[in-house]
């Protein structure tokens, strides 16, 4: 049997964080996992900044409800979910990812929680557990499923190293040049061939 593990922010719909940066006019909430791959250093810097601009966790999901996902993303997640199990491995939380997951028909999601305090203001992040998308694509072939997984930023290279077959989709120049070993796709069309011939080549692997 096969899994699709894909990442959400950047693969299915826009990145939040770079959404909200061109909200409030504040730059440097553009930073992103495709910048910094030190995932606790960038989420430690983002609560600095918001606590600093007195920006609270409904100002984000204001900016949130607003969004939706990519041209052709729900299409294309649609054909998968008919032919696959999918689960979307995020770096989100699901305090951010609920809206948008209700537009692409609710697909599994594995990612993180924030925490508030009394004012609103988000405290603290909780992770499900650190590099939990590599983890996952483990668990999943430890129980006999092969993994096949597209991502388009650092933190998905662990999960595209763990799979069977890992794919970037419109990732920066920046890191495709460290990790030329995953074919790289512009459309949902190059990556769903792509997808279809690895599911192809495993399942003749594991019949030999």
């Amino acid at each position: 049997m096969q899994v699709v593990c894909l990442d959400l922010e950047g693969v299915l719909i826009p990145e939040i964080w770079i959404a909200f940066a061109e909200r409030t006019g504040i730059a440097e909430f553009r930073r992103t996992t495709r910048e910094e791959p030190d995932y606790d250093k960038l989420m430690t810097f983002r609560l600095g900044l918001l606590r600093q601009h007195g920006l609270k966790l409904q100002d984000i999901q204001d900016v949130i409800g607003g969004m939706s996902p990519m041209d052709g993303a729900k299409d294309f997640l649609d054909d998968l979910r008919s032919r696959f199990q999918v689960i979307i491995l995020s770096d989100t939380f699901y305090e951010f990812a609920d809206p948008l997951m209700r537009q692409l028909g609710r697909p599994t999601l594995f990612c993180h929680k924030l925490e508030t305090d009394a004012e609103g203001y988000v405290s603290a992040y909780k992770l499900r557990q650190p590099n939990q998308k590599f983890h996952a694509v483990n668990a999943l072939k430890g129980l006999n499923f092969q993994v096949i997984a597209a991502g388009d930023s650092y933190n998905d290279t662990g999960m595209l190293g763990a799979a069977d077959a890992g794919f970037f989709i419109h990732p920066p120049e920046s890191i495709t040049k460290q990790f030329p070993q995953y074919p790289v796709n512009h459309s949902y069309a190059e990556l769903k061939a792509h997808i279809d011939a690895a599911s192809v080549r495993l399942k003749a692997q594991a019949q030999a």
